[in-house]
């Protein structure tokens, strides 16, 4: 039985046989308020090349009719699993399928969600990657194109969007709304929004015409929707966009919809992106915040050409269509005139090529260019080797062949295949046209092999401080265990930057691009000058890999490294710094001292916030036992000395406020988080606001200084979605047996959370200085996790396979107990591969321990 999987050759197979028109898709949404499920009727017209058996998908409680070409089919023998059986005929074919349908709180399919503050239900779809099929019947799969007409009947005040304008609703209260068919496009970015929505609209005016932008929220957040930025960002992107890729946008409107409870940053639906709401920033947050979200509104905006007008043909290419459009998003911050962030590359390196290396170090590293054998394999690859190592290369490949013969063979890709569906040879053909360059060679280094180079400086300076030979050394370390494939030496383009120090400053003096092929580079351009205060490998982090400085250049980076002049050297080096602390090349005690010294100099607060985040997570898990205490202690005094030397109202004094309430411990700290709280004590311009509050109570919370009553006072103040999914995760990390016996039934034993409640539950349990309390939970996973995978949707499964797992419990006795259950459960390769995840980590922060004991 097929279950609700779908392979690769299934879907070649009914590519092979059929084309698909249209669809006409009726919905009666009519109950919604009151749940349940819902009446889908779905009208498909397509063409079979011969009479064959195939079948149609669908997730659905209940199918009601089948008709085929105007024939009845019985539901009970044509309906299994996930399919509907058919016996097409050659030629033109109409079936029509009439099914119940259930709304979902998973955020897969429809999903609905009752706002507490009004009380009113609010929809949204989310269909990528195969959950059309829990809404309408459909083909699903990518390059079975067609045009989508939907015809819906919602209550009485309700706005209804899609992906075609929105027409003025008909009948008895205007409660029936029937769209305009759309272009060809595949079945995963359509896309339905319903519900009693506040909306403003706006336009964007260029190259002769107008588009229609709006903007939605629920009116709960209506005082938080800052919506003259997000149209500002917009038309950035538009600006920009058009210029570069010389193609129309190609919708007739483009509508931004940010929705509750959902799973993923934003999804790239045709001319209806919806977007997770906490965008909307219900409090003061600091820029970094601000840059993020709008690198998430260019990246959807950039999927309307790559992703919905040229879309892939199957899931492998997958990492093409986000790579590209993360590549352009940040591009467009950095490039586009009057950018409010002209730095997007630091935060790119420190980020997203950070998580990218972290996913190219497990065992479950893959080749940018993954096979993707089935639908279960892309469900747990939207990971940093997607998105970040891809956008990386082609920041590299733009690099090698040139900025603009990049966009110029981009051009003609959307020219010749607008509204088609695409593999990599497509894109790759053209930019070999507009470059020259032959391709062939970096495509096979780079995409279709896994793992990452190091590039190290070899550097002979004589007796006057002159550099009589300079190579850049390339080395392949052995994948992980476990991963498939062969470590290889790539073709790298990369810059090299000379600093000196001067006045207390490290400026660059000099840069030198090249092409590094091979295990040693020679670079005869740098030869016969004064030996630099420091060499830079892969300045303007132009290429992917690991980069190490030498012996000269780390001594000085040591003591002057927030000295950088420019923001994007000093990420390289913090990220450097990093990744060595991960590979215990650096010693954790040793990676604080480096961000204590520097990180009150560092300017760039989305860099601040990194090192926020990694020195916390250093101190977790890859400091030794008997020293961690002494470190937190260090950390959290310095974060409150930052917090009080901060500017007033600054983002770095916000920023040092979150940093102190993660790790507070003493009696002193946790009082002046207390008087905080209650108006007892202030610091001058720190706005002690909604979500600040919530910081300090939860960290009250698990502490053991804040009850059941203050959490439940601290609600009431805060009666809406965010405050309820905070006070859970407060009221799960209480310190006590029952707290955690609570929590856990309510995620693992039970299935009734929606999403965004069960993934706050998870993270108040998981509290780093509980590790005795958690301790029992270790067996309780793996004696649960089978029946989880099996009995929930994917999305609220891997929550707890990832969130649950004992990555706290950094012991060999975690090891062994996972590799018992690999060992004895036989997972799917999907769980497999979540759960090894999981294990590399303990098994790396085992080492890191090691070496910081050393």
């Amino acid at each position: 039985m097929p279950g609700k999987n779908l392979t690769r050759d299934e879907a070649q197979q009914r590519a092979n046989l059929l084309t698909v028109d249209a669809y006409e898709i009726d919905l009666d949404l009519s109950g919604a308020q009151q749940g349940g499920t819902f009446r889908s009727e779905t009208t498909v017209r397509f063409e079979a090349r011969e009479a064959a058996t195939t079948f149609i998908d669908l997730v659905a409680p209940a199918v009601r009719e089948v008709e085929l070409n105007g024939e009845a089919l019985d539901p009970a023998a044509v309906f299994t699993d996930s399919r509907i059986a058919l016996d097409v005929a050659a030629g033109e074919n109409v079936l029509r399928v009439v099914a119940d349908c259930a709304y979902t709180n998973t955020g897969e399919g429809l999903h609905r969600f009752v706002d507490p503050v009004d009380e009113q239900a609010y929809l949204y779809t989310q269909f990528e990657v195969p959950d059309a099929r829990r809404v309408f019947a459909s083909f699903e799969q990518p390059d079975l194109k067609a045009t989508f007409a939907f015809t819906v009947a919602a209550p009485e005040g309700w706005k209804v969007i899609s992906n075609s304008p929105t027409p003025e609703p008909e009948g008895t209260g205007g409660t029936l709304w029937k769209f305009a068919p759309t272009p060809r496009i595949s079945g995963y970015i359509t896309a339905l929004i319903a519900g009693p929505y506040h909306a403003v609209h706006s336009t964007w005016e260029g190259n002769g015409r107008t588009v229609p932008l709006a903007v939605y929220c629920r009116p709960s957040l209506a005082e938080h929707l800052d919506a003259d930025a997000i149209f500002a960002v917009t038309r950035q992107g538009f600006d920009w966009f058009e210029e570069k890729f010389d193609f129309p946008y190609p919708f007739e409107k483009y509508d931004q919809l940010f929705v509750p409870e959902f799973n993923a940053g934003a999804m790239e639906n045709a001319g209806a992106v919806t977007i997770r709401d906490q965008y909307v920033f219900r409090s003061k947050v600091t820029d970094a915040a601000y840059e993020m979200r709008a690198e998430t509104i260019l990246h959807e905006l950039a999927h309307m050409w790559f992703g919905d007008l040229v879309t892939m043909e199957w899931w492998n290419d997958l990492w093409l269509n986000e790579s590209f459009a993360t590549y352009t998003s940040v591009a467009c911050q950095a490039y586009a005139p009057g950018s409010r962030w002209p730095h997007a590359w630091t935060s790119f390196a420190n980020q997203m090529k950070t998580w990218a290396y972290r996913q190219d170090q497990l065992p479950s590293t893959h080749p940018i260019m993954a096979e993707i054998g089935d639908l279960d394999d892309v469900l747990v690859n939207f990971d940093g080797i997607t998105y970040a190592k891809g956008a990386s290369v082609l920041k590299q490949l733009v690099a090698y062949v040139g900025m603009d013969e990049f966009f110029q063979g981009v051009q003609s890709y959307f020219k010749r295949h607008a509204w088609g569906n695409t593999t990599l040879p497509d894109l790759l053909g053209a930019l070999e046209e507009t470059s020259g360059r032959d391709l062939s060679t970096w495509s096979r280094k780079w995409l279709e092999t896994a793992g990452i180079n190091v590039l190290r400086p070899e550097i002979t300076v004589s007796e006057d401080g002159t550099m009589t030979a300079f190579a850049i050394r390339q080395t392949a370390p052995p994948l992980p265990e476990g991963a498939r494939g062969e470590p290889v030496l790539r073709p790298h383009r990369i810059a090299v930057g000379l600093y000196e120090l001067r006045d207390g400053k490290l400026e660059r003096v000099e840069r030198v691009e090249l092409d590094v092929d091979g295990e040693l580079t020679d670079v005869p351009q740098l030869t016969g000058r004064a030996r630099p205060s420091v060499v830079l490998l892969n300045d303007d982090d132009l290429t992917y890999a690991k980069v190490r400085l030498d012996a000269e250049s780390l001594a000085v980076v040591t003591d002057h490294l927030a000295d950088f002049t420019e923001p994007l050297p000093r990420a390289l080096c913090w990220a450097s710094a990093w990744d060595m602390t991960r590979d215990g090349e650096m010693r954790t005690r040793d990676y604080l001292e480096l961000v204590l010294r520097g990180i009150g100099r560092e300017s760039d607060i989305g860099v601040v916030q990194t090192l926020q985040r990694q020195a916390k997570l250093a101190l977790d898990l890859y400091a030794a036992p008997e020293w961690r205490e002494e470190g937190l202690t260090r950390w959290t005094a310095a974060a409150l000395e930052h917090l009080q030397a901060a500017d007033a109202g600054s983002d770095h004094q916000l920023a040092w406020a979150r940093a102190f309430a993660a790790t507070a411990r003493t009696g002193e700290q946790l009082d002046l988080l207390n008087a905080l709280l209650d108006g007892g004590a202030t610091i001058e311009g720190l706005a002690i606001d909604t979500e600040l509050r919530w910081a300090f109570v939860q960290r009250l919370a698990a502490t053991g200084r804040a009850d059941d009553g203050a959490v439940e006072a601290e609600l009431k103040r805060d009666a809406t979605a965010a405050g309820e999914r905070h006070a859970a995760a407060a009221l799960s990390a209480r310190p006590t047996a029952e707290a955690k016996a609570e929590a856990w039934a309510k995620v693992v034993e039970s299935d009734t959370l929606p999403n965004a409640l069960q993934e706050s539950v998870i993270g108040g349990f998981v509290q780093t200085d509980q590790r005795e309390l958690l301790a029992q939970y270790r067996d309780k996973y793996f004696a649960a996790l089978s029946g989880v995978w099996e009995s929930r949707s994917h999305e609220m499964a891997q929550q707890i396979a990832i969130g649950l797992y004992p990555t706290l419990d950094v012991s060999e006795d975690t090891l062994k107990a996972t590799d018992a259950w690999l060992a004895s459960s036989s997972p799917s390769a999907a769980l497999r591969r979540l759960v090894t995840e999981s294990r590399a980590g303990v098994e790396r922060a085992l080492r890191a321990r090691a070496a910081d004991a050393g």
